[in-house]
């Protein structure tokens, strides 16, 4: 707990009868209390910091549950249609701001905790990150179940409930170091364990073929093995609306706890070991580095996710109608990434042969029923699986796949005959020298609905990467570009320049983000100019001293704050960042006659852990960081700072404080981002190559009015195939020269002089994959550009309202309305309190 906040005395503690449904200050109170001694057993003696978080935790769901069990209701009386969202990932961030501000709870909840001498924001920071996600990936998920739920869609998310996070990150010595992130070790308020949804998940086995006493052809898994998926509940709540939609997310239990014979005969390791196995399913969350690496344990959670998941859809749906016949009419499934494509073969399975059905019925129920989101334009990220693995793992799925392929190539060869070419790319089976199923393929041929995430992705997807099947099929493809939350990416993380906004527009842009346009104006409004840079300045100060008391290091809250968050990848570009700041080092080394403006470089993401070359670009960044640290003839001019364990929560910290947003990653290659869609929600600019939304961004916004630069994706595309050199690059840029010859040479490790060699030679050497070296020069002369336009801080003050202002389309409720128009087919389903009879 901070200073300013230590209690000078507590409170007498006193509770009341029934405070589960107050919102006034007196019944939050009560309620507190009420947790604190019935549900943890502890008084004002006793209590510590994170007792008063959890009885907060429960205070709050107490106030959802009503609307909770109302909205699932209500869902059955209308006979609803539902959606369904199945994600490997869900990166939720801390959950109790965001229900205090959807349930209009913030101010009654801050006077309640203060007057027993607790500070809000104090308790908010004791809640641990849920460990559900990796990256964009996830969060993309959780932005859009605060849209479901603020739009009263019908809909529940559909996840894996693991015990550890990705990891959690430390850095050491400049380097990058896992440590566990266990988020579960003291349990997780906001969850409800749900027994009664138990269901069996089978793997391995083998298949019986057989005629049924009828005479018709039918297929048994049989002997497998049996691990138990039971549910844990969250609820998602809308925004000051009475619809708390559901998370559910499935752990792996045991069937049995273990074999009692050998423990009888003092074998316990043997006793317990298949409990423990059977567990790890869930156990953690497997890290994804973007270069898929096929993993028994990753099919594994794979398929348990989607097999537990249709169970319970099966068991939802069969409450209310006999036959499947209005299956697809009634359930839409939206897969986020290939993660979940196994679900196509499995609810064929369930449908033939639990069921009974038909081949053809049961496709056509399939491919009505799903919609697939592809997110990645990089082959080396799509993923495949080995035959070898999945005819061992999901024997009777392999088989489904095999005869979807045929069906497929059999059309294929129908429509293009005689082009063997397009059968081997189209077909679900990719031949060499071990054989894998192409699950991107699986998802393409099994959905009704293929989307990219951005105009430029979708672009990519169509006319490269699944061109044959947008020829085959092009009513199924079609963008619905990425939107971010504005209620946690702007109203919760920027309370003070919610206020400001709120102050001139009211509070309608929280549900309609387009309503920002109306700020436009205002950016001329010097008194209003003046303002935003008054929020802007005391979110730098917040983030500074978090950094000062995380880092050890002070900046200058004067500096230009450039930030460049994100996981570590190469085509994302860290390197360029690092290669410009070393760049700009040397400059002040040399007295440069170049007009310097103070700067600080914020970084902070995570490499994922086999991915030596990402890990050494962190371990530069920091090398570079500590060298101009400990260099005083640059004091107050130049700092670099990598923050650690870069999650939701330190985003909510640095987007609000952030004034360049680095977006650089090689044109093509970035699928959508939505951390460039927060940067300019919060009033960042934009320096970046016209890659993902940056597209979109820059065409709202107005290409003026962002730092564009580089080579376009189709320019990328014409270099590589005319012959790139870096070597070219190298030699014509002095500046560039220098660094890299400094890197190589052991300028910034004079420990380990070889140390950073390996990036060098994977630029000069290995071909320079994602064009750092090509794009250098525009990257650098752009910096330029932010430089100047730092200086005059009116036009850049007015560029940011702009940033700001134009972000309306970038809002995930847009984008989840269009998923409901135009793949779900889904209406919003408003939730009335007090139904009558209840």
């Amino acid at each position: 707990m901070s200073e300013r906040s230590k209690p000078k005395a507590k409170r007498k503690f006193s509770a009341t009868a029934n405070p589960h449904q107050g919102m006034d200050v007196a019944s939050l109170q009560a309620a507190v209390v009420n947790h604190l001694e019935f549900s943890l057993a502890k008084d004002e003696y006793t209590a510590t910091e994170r007792d008063l978080f959890v009885s907060a935790a429960m205070t709050v769901r107490d106030r959802l549950v009503e609307r909770w069990v109302e909205t699932q209701q209500s869902y059955y009386d209308r006979d609803v249609k539902r959606v369904y969202y199945l994600s490997l990932e869900f990166l939720l961030g801390r959950t109790l701001s965001n229900s205090l501000l959807n349930l209009e709870l913030e101010e009654a909840s801050r006077q309640a905790l203060e007057e027993y001498g607790y500070n809000l924001e104090d308790l908010q920071e004791v809640e641990f990150d849920a460990g559900l996600g990796n990256g964009g990936l996830g969060r993309l998920a959780a932005c859009f179940l605060d849209s479901m739920a603020s739009l009263e869609l019908p809909a529940y998310g559909y996840g894996l409930r693991y015990e550890y996070g990705i990891f959690f990150q430390r850095i050491e010595d400049g380097y990058q170091r896992e440590t566990p992130d266990n988020w579960l070790r003291y349990g997780n308020p906001w969850e409800i364990s749900r027994p009664e949804y138990l269901y069996p998940v089978h793997f391995y086995g083998k298949v019986n073929q057989y005629h049924d006493a009828q005479g018709v052809f039918r297929n048994e898994w049989v002997e497998t093995q049996q691990v138990m998926a039971m549910a844990y509940d969250t609820p998602v709540p809308g925004y000051r609306n009475n619809t708390v939609n559901t998370l559910r997310l499935w752990a792996a239990k045991a069937t049995r706890d273990f074999d009692l014979e050998p423990f009888n005969f003092g074998e316990y390791e043997r006793a317990v070991m298949d409990k423990v196995r059977s567990e790890t399913i869930t156990q953690v969350l497997y890290p994804n580095d973007n270069v898929f690496v096929g993993r028994e344990l990753r099919l594994k959670q794979q398929y348990f996710l989607v097999s537990a998941t249709f169970q319970d859809i099966f068991r939802r749906y069969r409450k209310t109608r006999p036959t499947f016949a209005e299956f697809a009419a009634k359930n839409a499934v939206q897969l986020n990434d290939t993660h979940p494509s196994i679900a196509i073969p499995e609810l064929m399975r369930l449908l033939m042969d639990e069921e009974g059905l038909g081949w053809d019925e049961a496709w056509k129920i399939t491919v009505a029923t799903f919609g697939y989101t592809n997110h990645t334009v990089l082959p080396e990220a799509l993923e495949k699986w080995p035959v070898s693995l999945m005819v061992q793992v999901l024997p009777r799925h392999l088989q489904i796949i095999y005869e979807i392929n045929r069906r497929l190539l059999e059309e294929v060869a129908s429509r293009y005959p005689g082009d063997g070419d397009r059968l081997r790319r189209m077909s679900l089976i990719e031949e060499g020298p071990e054989q894998k199923v192409r699950m991107a393929h699986l998802a393409i041929v099994g959905s009704h609905s293929v989307n990219g995430v951005a105009a430029l992705h979708t672009k990519i997807l169509t006319e490269e990467v699944f061109r044959d099947f947008c020829e085959l099929w092009p009513e199924r493809f079609n963008n619905k570009t990425n939107g971010i939350t504005p209620r946690r990416w702007l109203r919760a993380c920027n309370p003070g320049l919610a206020q400001l906004i709120f102050s001139q527009l009211g509070e309608g842009w929280v549900k309609d983000l387009s309503q920002l346009q109306h700020l436009v104006p205002l950016a001329e409004d010097a008194g209003f100019r003046q303002e935003w840079r008054r929020v802007k300045r005391a979110n730098k100060e917040r983030l500074a001293r978090y950094i000062e008391t995380q880092n050890r290091l002070v900046l200058d809250v004067d500096s230009l704050f450039d930030c460049q968050v994100k996981r570590i990848h190469e085509y994302k570009r860290q390197l360029l960042n690092a290669l410009h700041l070393a760049a700009l080092y040397n400059r002040l080394k040399s007295g440069s006659p170049h007009a310097f403006v103070p700067r600080t470089a914020i970084f902070g993401g995570k490499a994922a852990p086999g991915y030596f070359i990402a890990k050494l670009i962190i371990k530069l960044i920091n090398a570079i960081a500590a060298t101009v640290d400990q260099d005083p003839q640059v004091e107050g001019r130049l700092k670099v700072v990598f923050l650690a364990n870069y999650g939701v929560s330190l985003a909510e910290k640095i987007m609000p404080a952030a004034e360049l947003s680095e977006q650089i990653s090689t044109a093509g290659m970035e699928a959508s981002g939505t951390g460039n869609m927060k940067f300019a929600l919060n009033g960042a600019l934009t320096i970046g190559t016209l890659d993902g939304a940056n597209v979109e961004m820059a065409e709202e916004i107005g290409e003026e009015h962002v730092f564009i630069f580089g080579l376009r994706a189709e320019e990328v595309k014409a270099l590589k195939q005319q012959g790139y050199n870096p070597w070219d690059h190298y030699h014509a840029d002095p500046e560039l020269k220098l660094v890299l010859d400094q890197i190589a040479e052991g300028a910034f490790s004079p420990g380990q002089p070889d140390l950073f060699k390996p990036l060098v030679h994977a630029l000069l050497y290995q071909g320079d994959p994602y064009l750092l070296l090509a794009d250098y020069p525009a990257y650098a002369a752009c910096q330029e550009r932010v430089s100047a336009l730092y200086l005059d801080p009116e036009a850049w003050t007015r560029k940011s309202i702009l940033n700001c202002a134009r972000m309306g389309k970038f809002s995930s409720d847009r984008t989840i309305q269009e998923y409901a128009r135009q793949i779900w087919e889904v209406e919003p389903a408003p939730v009335h309190l007090g139904r009558q009879g209840k």
